[in-house]
């Protein structure tokens, strides 16, 4: 069946990295385009950044342009969020998404900046 497990979200103080993991399986991973999400207590789940199935195109939400990279390895059919100068606002839910025909989502890794 399909999966999609988060890894890497910890406690980390303000201005550090984390890398998030997710991992597929149970559907062709170069097929769909993958995304992050995020969902802070109390408000709507945003989109935090995209990537084409080859990994030939990203996008952004502004408040993480300069900071954050997504990137995936479709050998290991595995996405990555690369996050530096993290902030407080940071601080969510992170989800991983794959789209194409169909929709399909993690369970999500934590994420808490704070000193």
């Amino acid at each position: 069946q399909v999966q999609l497990v988060e890894s890497g979200g910890e406690l980390v103080q303000p201005g550090g990295t984390l890398r998030l993991s997710c991992a597929a399986s149970g559907f062709t991973f170069d097929s769909y385009a993958m995304r992050w999400y995020r969902q802070a207590p109390g408000k709507e789940r945003e989109l935090v950044a995209g990537i084409s199935g080859a990994g030939s195109s990203t996008n952004y939400a502004d408040s993480v342009k300069g900071r954050f990279t997504i990137s995936r390895d479709n050998a290991k059919s595995t996405v990555y969020l690369q996050m530096n100068s993290l902030k407080a606002e940071d601080t969510a839910m992170y989800y991983c998404n794959a789209i194409r025909l169909r929709s399909y989502w993690g369970q999500g890794t934590q994420v808490t900046v704070s000193s």
